[in-house]
């Protein structure tokens, strides 16, 4: 991985595909997480910011 800072090696931007919008999650967090491809996960609007957890039945 190149010497990025922190802050910007993690900046991403919205994308559209179709009619969704898309921010990618770096990969370093998603292994971290143990999330896997096609894992479901909760997306829930927080103090004007966004939290993403797994889903759980």
């Amino acid at each position: 991985m190149s010497d990025k800072k922190w802050s910007q090696r993690n900046m991403r931007k919205i994308t559209k595909s179709g009619s969704s919008l898309n921010v990618s999650i770096p990969v370093e967090i998603i292994k971290k997480l143990g999330w896997r491809e096609k894992q479901k996960v909760v997306v829930k609007k927080i103090h004007g910011g966004v939290q993403i957890k797994d889903w759980k039945k």
